[in-house]
């Protein structure tokens, strides 16, 4: 029954991560026109020279590839913004192909690495539905266990009371039975002695 329900809840979850991650996939990056932010990137579909200072000009230190992340050294000069690449090189490239915003490759690295993440997760939960499953069991038998000790309990204490009723109304029978042989035990001893001493009386008085 919990595996019937983890399960769709699970698969829910995941899709609704899979389609966040596709939307952002299909959102096109802006193009930064001013350096505001220390964190930058590389414009998608583009093979990017950086030279040693700010113009075409200036000596070629090398290429940058699309989507590689930079940090941003300078502001906006010519058109041109100094910046450090992935290699930690330092050099001038054209600002308009700079952005704020990740490339494809890291949103899709992004996007890979949550989806594994999502399976991680999903499979360890699947892995704890045994152990669920197991521990609802057991909880069920220890109910079960549990209700009919409480029924043996109640009737074992409604056999009590009754055997404490039966005791009790037999101790009043019997203090009952004892309280009239007495007296009618003593009716009777008054009686002989009254007959007794009737005789008594009798003989004495013939003599």
């Amino acid at each position: 029954m919990l595996k019937n329900i983890a399960l769709p809840l699970l698969l829910s979850v995941l899709s609704l991560s899979a389609m966040a991650e596709q939307t952002d996939l299909q959102d096109e990056p802006t193009v930064a026109q001013s350096a505001t932010d220390n964190n930058g990137y590389i414009v998608d579909d583009l093979y990017l020279f950086m030279h040693t200072g700010p113009g075409k000009n200036y000596r070629i230190l090398g290429s940058v590839e699309a989507g590689t992340p930079i940090t941003i050294l300078n502001s906006e000069q010519d058109d041109y913004i100094q910046i450090k690449d992935d290699k930690d090189r330092e050099g001038w490239v054209q600002s308009q192909f700079v952005t704020s915003e990740p490339g494809l490759r890291q949103r899709l690295a992004s996007a890979n690495q949550a989806l594994s993440d999502n399976n991680a997760q999903l499979n360890a939960l699947q892995s704890r539905i045994p152990q669920l499953e197991q521990a609802n069991l057991q909880l069920q038998q220890d109910n079960t266990a549990l209700k009919s000790n409480i029924t043996e309990l109640e009737q074992a204490l409604e056999a009590q009371v009754q055997a404490s009723l039966n005791k009790s109304q037999t101790e009043q029978h019997m203090l009952l039975s004892y309280g009239g042989g007495i007296g009618i035990a003593g009716i009777l001893i008054g009686v002989i002695l009254t007959l007794v001493l009737s005789r008594r009386k009798r003989y004495d008085g013939w003599a």
